[in-house]
């Protein structure tokens, strides 16, 4: 008797779960996760900017270590000892850069005489079109607002005085950055491997097989990304300092070599060196060569966004555009022209990382090529 009543006793029921639908019992205990996730994202993005003097360099190095790293594996298969092949390496990349920064220094310093000459000159047609203009100005008047701005420089001169203090600061900011980028590039290249199997073992034992492998797949689609959009920079440069050339636009190597830096930041940066183009070519040539400069300007953009973007960078990367979008915008807010900088290689390696563990595919493929990480269409 005492079993049979035992056996008919009833379960105990939590009160709580007929008072809260459980439609909203899941909803809660998503919401709390989500917000320590957001929490744990908020305090990284927050320590990455409070270390930007050192991030910014080490993910420079980053990228150049990945359009490095294949060129020093090939040296070294063709029999190089690996100290030559990271020395040939880093030092051709410096002599590289060192030589487009002397091009431009040297062509803007050739011409400095002209531009003087050229902007006077253009400041007195400008001067003599709104004295000539329906506006009907006086030569007093545009006397009065050029005495005026002048005065409101001499009264912001302390102001002045500080910018240009501070500039000398961000300069000291870069050259600590340079060296660090130098630094941080040699011993990725010289020990690169120890390096990421050291980040590994920070890992839980269960997870490293999973983050090792969508490290692998997250580092070959960086050096795509790296290797492609240098690529299309240059094809860049090519047809709007060709297209500067042409028309006779002075200074068309620097406006070249500016288009090739400005194509790494998105958005931004083609919109700048484009203007700038336009405007060296209206200052010195008039009107309508700025004009044709302004539609060659725009056909290139537009044949890279239509057929370099697609054929080329589809094959290493496979970013919806609203997603670059938002994500230069992000980065321009957290972090400025940087932010603006990594962007889409963040989104994209975070992309193929992302997708590598949350498809399993570290259990079948724990060693993945470029063949495997490359983008298909859905």
């Amino acid at each position: 008797m005492t079993d049979c009543a035992r056996d008919e006793e009833p379960t105990a029921v939590d009160p709580s779960s007929d008072l809260v639908p459980r439609g909203v019992r899941v909803a809660s205990e998503w919401s709390w996760r989500l917000l320590l996730v957001a929490a744990a994202l908020g305090a990284v993005i927050f320590l990455i900017v409070q270390l930007r003097v050192i991030v910014i360099p080490l993910l420079i190095a980053v990228l150049i270590s990945a359009l490095l790293i294949p060129l020093v594996q090939l040296l070294i298969r063709h029999g190089w000892p690996k100290w030559a092949a990271v020395a040939v390496a880093e030092l051709g990349t410096i002599a590289a850069i060192v030589g487009l920064v002397w091009l431009v220094v040297t062509q803007v310093i050739r011409g400095f005489d002209d531009l003087r000459m050229q902007t006077i000159r253009s400041y007195d047609q400008f001067r003599q079109f709104l004295l000539d203009s329906p506006l009907h100005l006086t030569q007093d008047q545009l006397n009065t607002y050029v005495n005026s701005l002048w005065g409101s420089l001499q009264q912001n001169s302390s102001s002045v005085l500080s910018g240009a203090l501070e500039g000398a600061s961000v300069a000291a900011h870069v050259g600590a950055g340079v060296l660090l980028v130098l630094f941080s590039t040699l011993f990725i290249l010289i020990d690169g491997k120890g390096i990421w199997n050291w980040i590994v073992r920070i890992f839980p034992r269960r997870a490293r097989p999973a983050v090792d492998g969508a490290g692998r797949a997250g580092w070959l689609t960086l050096g795509n990304f790296v290797r492609v959009q240098i690529l299309v920079a240059f094809i860049d440069a090519v047809g709007i300092g060709l297209g500067a050339l042409i028309l006779g636009v002075p200074l068309a190597i620097p406006i070249a070599v500016l288009v090739f830096l400005g194509s790494f930041i998105p958005v931004l940066g083609a919109v700048v060196t484009g203007t700038l183009a336009v405007f060296i070519a209206l200052v010195y040539n008039g009107l309508w060569p700025a004009v044709i400069m302004l539609g060659i300007v725009l056909l290139v953009q537009q044949i890279e966004g239509h057929v370099l973007q697609p054929l080329i960078m589809g094959t290493a990367v496979k970013v919806h555009p609203l997603a670059v979008v938002l994500g230069v915008g992000a980065g321009a807010i957290l972090a400025g022209i940087p932010g603006t900088f990594f962007a889409v290689p963040t989104i994209a390696t975070a992309n193929v990382m992302v997708r590598y563990i949350a498809e399993g595919r570290w259990r079948t493929n724990p060693k993945p090529t470029l063949e495997d990480v490359v983008p298909e269409d859905d």
